[in-house]
Parts: C-alpha cells; structure tokens; sequence
C-alpha cells in the first residue's frame, strides 16, 4: 500500500512540474519569445495545453472574470500541494 501512495504522491510531483512548465511556456508564447509556427514548439505547446486544461477548465469556470489575469494554474498548485503533503504526511507515515 505504501508504494501505491508513493506513485501517487510522484505522479502529482510530476504533474506540478507539468503546470509550472505550461505556465511558463504560455507567457513566452505570449510575450512573442518563442513562435508557435515552429513545429517542435507548438508540439509542446499542444501537449502541454492537452494536459493541463482539463484540470484548470473547473476552476477557471468557477472563477470570476479578473480580466487578463488567470490564477486558475495558481489555485491548482496549491490544491496539488495540499494532496502531497497530505500523502506525505498523513498517509505515508500510517501506512504499514
């Protein structure tokens, strides 16, 4: 049991770094850093977009219009952040 939490607890690390990543790459493709119209870029883009959004729809749905700000990518990381430390601390340590 303690090994499933373990992959569990790695794959919200993983999908944390996923996030930071597709909100890092979305303010270069925004500030005109980087161009999507190169193949290797707006495949990362794309995949990167694919596997975050299905997680931040709810919240940016649920969230009241702020304008040009999104703080959905914000709001999803401290909930994933909650649920590490909640295996990490609470689960792990119980688990025989």
């Amino acid at each position: 049991m303690r090994a499933l939490f373990l992959v569990i607890d790695l794959a919200l690390e993983l999908y944390i770094y996923l996030l930071v990543a597709a909100a890092v790459f979305s303010w270069l493709i925004a500030f005109n850093v980087v161009n999507t119209r190169n193949q290797f870029v707006g495949m990362v883009a794309d995949f990167l977009y694919r596997i975050t959004e299905p997680a931040l729809r709810p919240i940016r749905n649920r969230m009241p219009n702020l304008g040009g700000i999104d703080l959905s990518p914000m709001i999803l990381f401290f909930i994933l952040l909650f649920f590490h430390y909640v295996i990490v601390i609470y689960l792990i340590p119980n688990v025989p």
